[in-house]
């Protein structure tokens, strides 16, 4: 018998039906992969499965018995958990309070921060339960919800791109830490648009498209090629990459140290760095390792008031410590943060007026809006990125995940900046999508645009990346061309090991380029 299972699960929006007849079974022990591009209905289905959406119809049975999950309480109550994609922590709180609010009553507080530790210490997602969540990177916040849903014992664990922000080791360990709840008994839903985990982890999987389920493998069986035809109706085109000539330095950091954003977050350490036109320079790195501070120091979000500091940052060798986000947009350099809602869009405001948070065409004379050039250009962002929205009016919040992610990266790229400073750029994306981006990543290169590019992916950066440096507790290893790197060094590295003589060198930081790759 089927610990969970769907029967015609329907759910419809304003003109969507996000789940239409769904059927899916999964067994006790089992780890079943759902899959489906960007917009399919995986997050809409799980959400259903854990009470915070309910369906228009169908049923749903919990050991063969039909269930009613009304809200997030009852699914919790039967022994189902989920990691959400998008994190649902309270900002002002503890790490510790944070896990303790969805507990049951009667554990304390200092007790709960125990466990934490342990478990952190366990499954190698380490993370400060006495932290405030606000100053926590995104890879630490998905480890303070992975191990808030594994401190509950659940049942069924359901996790909505997991890995998505997290190193080769940590991965590793969360997935030990799932085959040990699998062999315990545990049903696990993994969600995730990274073909290769799937094909490792997991039993049997279900693939979604436009809300039907297209198929239902064994991803063992199958090759990403045959998955991704599943999943869009066919194979990501190829990534090419030309030889460019790299020219002049765009973007320089020298020797700039700068404090943690709050007293939890990490300080920049003599951090050295230079970008040149034509070329992408890849910063890797565990989360939490400095990576918050260095995107606000080079975005403007956290200009440098120090005299003897103002020039460590230089645009076009144009010293801009001192001016914010607008004014460095103005000499060329664009930024894409990590976290979507609430810092990459206004999550209650339409994707026109989500463009006017860095591009100026919707702005007339003396600050009026134009309402016509914002729906302009929303609409060309919708059609050249492949974004499934209702249209320009489209609340940001409405859409999924991933097609925020193409709308706000595309919105950046559309600018053809000269330097583009850009985090975890395919996050949450399908294989469609993040081909997709990472052609226009190079297509920027190939036009003469610097790109820095800090991600957590490691296949990313190698597929996109001229040099790479590494970020470790604050420190900037030396730079590495991409022929000489390796998933194993640069894993090393991200422990802080890199030679002591090559980080003497790359203190001077002015690492030379060849002039043509």
């Amino acid at each position: 018998m089927p610990r969970l299972q769907l029967e015609g699960i329907t759910r419809h929006y304003p003109g969507v039906k996000a789940n239409d007849g769904i059927d899916l079974h999964v067994a006790a022990g089992e780890i079943h992969a759902v899959l489906g591009e960007n917009g399919a209905g995986k997050s809409t289905l799980m959400k259903i499965i854990h009470g915070s959406v309910r369906p228009d119809s169908g049923t749903v049975r919990w050991n063969g018995e039909p269930v009613q999950l009304a809200s997030p309480a009852v699914a919790q109550a039967l022994g189902i958990s989920m990691v959400y994609q998008h994190f649902s922590l309270f900002e002002t709180l503890t790490v510790a309070e944070n896990v303790w609010l969805g507990l049951p009553r009667g554990e304390t507080l200092a007790s709960v921060a125990r466990r934490i530790e342990a478990m952190g210490a366990s499954y190698d997602l380490v993370v400060d339960p006495g932290r405030p969540v606000h100053a926590l990177s995104v890879g630490e916040r998905q480890r303070v919800e992975i191990i808030r849903a594994l401190l509950g014992a659940p049942r069924l664990l359901i996790l909505d791109e997991p890995t998505s922000v997290l190193a080769p080791q940590a991965i590793d360990g969360l997935f030990a830490t799932l085959r040990r709840l699998a062999a315990e008994g545990c049903s696990i839903l993994y969600v995730s648009h990274k073909l290769d985990e799937i094909r490792a982890l997991c039993d049997r999987c279900t693939v979604l498209r436009a809300g039907r389920v297209t198929g239902e493998v064994v991803p063992a069986r199958e090759t990403p090629a045959s998955l991704s035809r599943l999943m869009i109706g066919t194979e990501p085109p190829p990534l090419t990459r030309r030889n460019v000539a790299a020219g002049q330095v765009a973007l320089s950091v020298h020797a700039l140290s700068m404090p943690g954003e709050t007293v939890h977050g990490t300080p920049l350490e003599q951090v050295s760095l230079q970008v040149r036109t034509g070329e992408i320079l890849g910063i890797a790195g565990v989360s939490g390792n400095g990576q918050q501070a260095l995107l606000a120091a080079l975005s403007g979000e956290r200009t440098i008031d120090r005299t003897a500091d103002r020039t460590a940052i230089r645009l076009f060798d144009h010293p801009v410590g001192r001016l914010g986000p607008r004014e460095r947009r103005r000499l060329g350099l664009h930024f894409v943060p990590e976290e979507r809602l609430g810092r990459g869009a206004v999550p209650a405001l339409g994707l026109d007026r989500n463009t006017l948070l860095t591009r100026d065409e919707g702005l007339g004379r003396g600050g009026c809006l134009k309402p016509d050039a914002m729906r302009a250009l929303a609409r060309h962002l919708i059609e050249r990125f492949g974004v499934r929205a209702e249209g320009p009016a489209s609340a940001a919040r409405s859409l999924s995940g991933g097609n925020l992610q193409k709308f706000i990266v595309g919105r950046e790229i559309d600018a053809d900046p000269r330097v583009l400073v850009v985090a975890q750029p395919t996050w949450g994306v399908d294989v469609g999508a993040a081909a997709l981006i990472r052609a226009e990543l190079l297509a920027l290169r190939e036009r003469g645009g610097a790109l820095l590019v800090v991600s957590e992916d490691l296949d990313e950066l190698f597929a996109l990346c001229d040099r790479l440096q590494v970020i470790a507790r604050g420190r900037l290893s030396p730079s590495l061309p991409i022929a000489e790197a390796s998933p194993a060094r640069i894993g090393e590295w991200m422990s802080g090991l890199w030679p002591q003589a090559a980080m003497a060198d790359a203190a001077a930081a002015t690492v030379a380029v060849p002039a043509a790759r």
